[in-house]
């Protein structure tokens, strides 16, 4: 699941539903909408496991919820009703399951992490765990779209170097980016076949947040969890 900006108690420039610590926001709201989110999923403030998000490739596996993992770009766990999240604003949420293992992870893939192969260590961890790429399920949130994520020439090369199929052009026929596109590729490279893509572009949409569009801003958040097998 991914957020939105509504339903929470943030004042703008982050209204209403930020859910990034690491912005600027008021604490105590911030909290405060985190709290709600946790309730709202029936999970509570323990069942929700945070990253503090540094565009790395780190990978953390975590067995408890109720803080945030330091210096991480990707979790995953195999304990039922332990909520992994993820917060962005143009870079994507990647969500990614093994539902026969018991596997599930959540990365964060901005364009630095896509290219250090941030969702290839995510998915070798998963497997690392018992999870088989076969069954694996993969859901690429809302980010910002290749129509919108104008990046220098050099950038564009660089990164399509490194991350085969995101090189694209923008609306304005300008160098672009698309990362969805690449990590989608490169998940099928790695044997992944059940990839969706959450169509939304947070620059184009305004009921989500876009750090290109509007910085200072807040963060969506995206969940993945795990429910007991009945």
């Amino acid at each position: 699941m991914t957020t939105t900006r509504a339903g929470g108690v943030s004042k703008p420039p982050f209204a209403t539903f930020n859910l990034g610590d690491h912005v600027g926001d008021d604490p105590v709201a911030v909290a405060a909408n985190r709290r709600r989110l946790a309730d709202a999923i029936g999970l509570g403030e323990g069942g929700v496991a945070w990253m503090n998000q540094v565009h790395s490739s780190t990978v953390a596996v975590v067995d408890h919820g109720g803080g945030s993992v330091d210096d991480t770009d990707g979790l995953v766990t195999t304990r039922p009703r332990l909520a992994l999240a993820v917060v962005t604003a143009d870079c994507v949420p990647v969500l990614m399951a093994d539902a026969r293992a018991g596997v599930v992870a959540a990365v964060h893939a901005g364009r630095v992490g896509a290219a250090g192969g941030i969702v290839a260590r995510a998915l070798e961890t998963m497997t690392d765990h018992g999870a088989d790429v076969a069954d694996v399920s993969v859901l690429l949130g809302p980010a910002v779209s290749g129509a919108n994520y104008e990046v220098p020439e050099a950038m564009a090369a660089e990164v399509e170097q490194a991350l085969p199929g995101s090189r694209t052009r923008t609306g304005r026929g300008t160098p672009g980016l698309d990362l969805r596109a690449g990590i989608a590729a490169q998940l099928r490279s790695l044997g992944v076949r059940s990839i969706d893509v959450d169509p939304r572009c947070t620059v184009a949409d305004r009921n989500l947040f876009s750090h290109r569009r509007d910085n200072p801003t807040g963060r969506l958040a995206s969940l993945i969890w795990l429910e007991p097998a009945s």
